[in-house]
């Protein structure tokens, strides 16, 4: 299965404090369910990094998008394909 990297940079700080409990919450469900392979923000609080590990990208992008730092618009994203090279 692919993997695809969300590069999420917060572009509003306030509005990314109101919206973290959300944002870890539902992040919470994919990791439960396997979807998301690595998860964890920048040290210099710029952002955040996200791994999916999904069918396609059109399914990263699905859970991307409803994410509630995207979907209140306190992060913008980047969405790329990832290889890893560690075993599986």
């Amino acid at each position: 299965m692919p993997y695809f990297i969300a590069f999420l940079e917060t572009v509003d700080k306030k509005k990314d404090a109101e919206v973290l409990d959300e944002h870890k919450a539902y992040l919470k469900k994919y990791l439960d369910n396997g979807k998301i392979y690595a998860k964890g923000p920048f040290l210099d609080h710029s952002g955040g990094l996200i791994i999916y590990k999904v069918k396609d990208e059109e399914e990263a992008y699905a859970i991307a998008k409803e994410d509630p730092v995207i979907k209140y618009q306190s992060r913008t994203m980047i969405l790329k394909e990832w290889k890893s090279t560690f075993p599986e």
